[in-house]
């Protein structure tokens, strides 16, 4: 199934990118009839036999269930998963528009948007709800959700850097050793996967961009897939990503025609939404004098690719995907 990302999807998922919290579902009403011990599946830990009192990023004071089951954690369904929980209902920007990487272990968890509307939150009785950002929790919002369901506010500070916010995830799961294991696995595997490009590739540059309509946007180099390729596997940024970073204040920073003329990376990956072929792409005169291009480093990654999220099971993808393209 190819996904086209329409106006409303792309806003929706560039507002998610911008605060790290973002997709109502038809499915809604029929959420309350599954098996809730199989919508989140794995919950039971020996730290969650108990209620606890947690203060989130907002500072409130809530009281998290000894063992939640029925869990909404919009857009933080990656750290879910990490943490062996499902939850009863799974983020979306519109009937069928989910975060396709997660859908092999998401498949048939009815959809929520991504905005949480009151009504489809309370169709779903959920026992905890954990939202990412402060965002997600203006005006009264909070006060809504917390009458449903025990809610955490995550916030900003740490959904900027997603190792923090699995950790938090993790502390309100009853979760924390499961948590900072995942960190740990997947910081062993950036070593070695950086070690491999190194011999490899060397201090070659390289810019993850993101191509939509008749827009290109070029991923931060602090945050999403930018974080994976500079801080993660240690290459080099080009100049031009550098620029638009200290700038831009979303994951995707979107560049103008002229200045994306004058990107100077030796390797490019492509999560192509053009709804065209890489080959009709660079056939543009705008790509012709990128140094990727002229020497046949780049890489293309359909948008069911996990290279516009962020978390474990999107990052370790993001590096298994560079592996097998540029070391050969």
């Amino acid at each position: 199934m190819k996904l086209k990302l329409k106006g409303s999807l792309l806003l929706a998922l560039l507002m998610s990118f911008t605060v790290l919290a973002s997709a109502c579902g038809d499915k809604a009403g029929n959420s309350n009839k599954m098996d809730s011990g199989a919508a989140a599946g794995g919950n039971s830990t020996a730290d969650t036999k108990q209620e606890r009192v947690l203060t989130d990023a907002l500072g409130h004071e809530m009281k998290v269930p000894a063992n939640p089951q029925r869990i909404i954690a919009s857009y933080l369904e990656d750290h879910l998963l990490t943490l062996g929980v499902k939850p009863v209902a799974q983020w979306s920007t519109g009937k069928g528009s989910v975060q396709y990487y997660l859908q092999d272990q998401l498949n048939g968890i009815p959809e929520i948007s991504y905005d949480l509307p009151y009504e489809a939150v309370m169709s779903f009785t959920p026992d905890l709800i954990i939202l990412s950002s402060a965002d997600m929790a203006t005006d009264d919002k909070y006060e809504q959700y917390s009458k449903i369901a025990p809610t955490y506010v995550v916030g900003k500070e740490k959904s900027n850097n997603w190792r923090e916010e699995l950790k938090a995830v993790g502390e309100v799961l009853g979760k924390s050793k499961e948590a900072e294991e995942a960190v740990q696995a997947y910081d062993k595997k950036a070593a070695e996967a950086k070690e491999q490009l190194q011999k490899t590739i060397g201090t070659h540059t390289a810019a993850a961009l993101w191509v939509t309509g008749k827009d290109i946007y070029v991923s931060s180099d602090h945050l999403s897939s930018g974080s994976v390729l500079y801080d993660d596997l240690g290459l080099a940024k080009p100049k031009l990503v550098e620029e638009l970073s200290k700038t831009g204040t979303a994951s995707w920073n979107q560049v103008s025609l002229e200045k994306f003329a004058q990107m100077d990376a030796d390797y490019l990956f492509i999560v192509n939404s053009r709804g065209v072929s890489k080959d009709e792409l660079l056939k543009d005169p705008v790509w012709a004098n990128i140094p990727a291009v002229k020497e046949g480093h780049v890489y293309e990654f359909d948008d069911h690719s996990s290279w516009l999220y962020s978390g474990t099971i999107a990052n370790t993808q993001i590096i298994d995907d560079v592996l097998s393209n540029v070391v050969k």
